[in-house]
């Protein structure tokens, strides 16, 4: 019976899994069997490479190892037997799974905050990607006037895979409450901010608001454990913002 050699890469670093399958594979496997959370294989290549390459050497030292392996996803190390030449993966979420964008959630009120985010965004996507390993774009939700929010599978997608989700908070209006007034945020951006939340962690998540002395009040919710921003007017946030998106970045090793 023939083997089917499926191919591995080894992930030392961020990069695109688009990519990181247009170089030569680390690893040659034939699969033994695949459960759902791990997967049992015999390595191709010869022993003594094996055990001369980084990437083994960083696993006997105890280092998390990750593979993308053809066909089935991304998975870390688990054991290797270099007598039998097996090798065993245990299934995980790795961060080469997302796209180098960072998405951006406008709200549609306040257009002082609306341009003053969009234009320091601009800025930071133009100079990030001259510097960066790996070019860095800028998404940006497509509002329509007086229509209700309707998002497409591919913004969800863009969303969940997206670096960074930047969301404007600005309050866009407030509503009378017991002692003090409740400030509203965009319902669009709620929409999308609540989507974010459920599928990224927590320092993928940005949250901008523009101070507004016509608007006094009680934020409408409570999110301590996100990075957020205050700003007052443009350029306050031209110089405050590029570093914190850069500290936020940092994960992907990019620059």
């Amino acid at each position: 019976m023939a083997i089917i050699a499926l191919k591995a890469w080894y992930l030392e670093q961020y990069e695109p899994i688009k990519q990181v399958i247009q170089q030569p594979c680390t690893l040659r496997l034939s699969r033994n069997s695949l459960l759902k959370t791990g997967l049992r294989a015999d390595f191709l290549d010869d022993r003594l490479e094996v055990e001369g390459c980084d990437w083994f050497q960083l696993y006997l030292s105890g280092k998390t190892v990750e593979f993308y392996i053809q066909g089935s996803g991304t998975y870390v190390v688990s054991n290797i037997d270099l007598v039998s030449q097996e090798i065993y993966f245990s299934k995980c979420t790795s961060i080469s799974g997302l796209e180098p964008i960072i998405y951006y959630s406008p709200q549609s009120y306040y257009q002082a905050a609306n341009e003053a985010i969009t234009s320091a965004l601009t800025t930071i996507v133009e100079d990030f990607t001259m510097r960066s390993r790996i070019p860095i774009s800028l998404e940006v939700t497509p509002r329509t006037p007086n229509s209700p929010l309707r998002l497409s599978n591919s913004q969800f997608r863009k969303i969940s895979k997206s670096l960074l989700l930047i969301a404007d908070v600005t309050p866009v209006a407030s509503i009378p409450g017991v002692g003090q007034s409740e400030l509203l945020v965009d319902s669009q951006v709620s929409v999308e901010l609540g989507y974010g939340i459920q599928t990224k962690d927590n320092g993928q998540i940005l949250l901008l608001s523009q101070s507004r002395p016509d608007l006094e009040g009680l934020a409408p919710f409570d999110m301590a454990g996100y990075k957020q921003l205050s700003f007052n007017n443009g350029a306050e946030l031209g110089k405050s913002l590029p570093k914190l998106v850069k500290t936020l970045l940092q994960r992907y090793s990019l620059f």
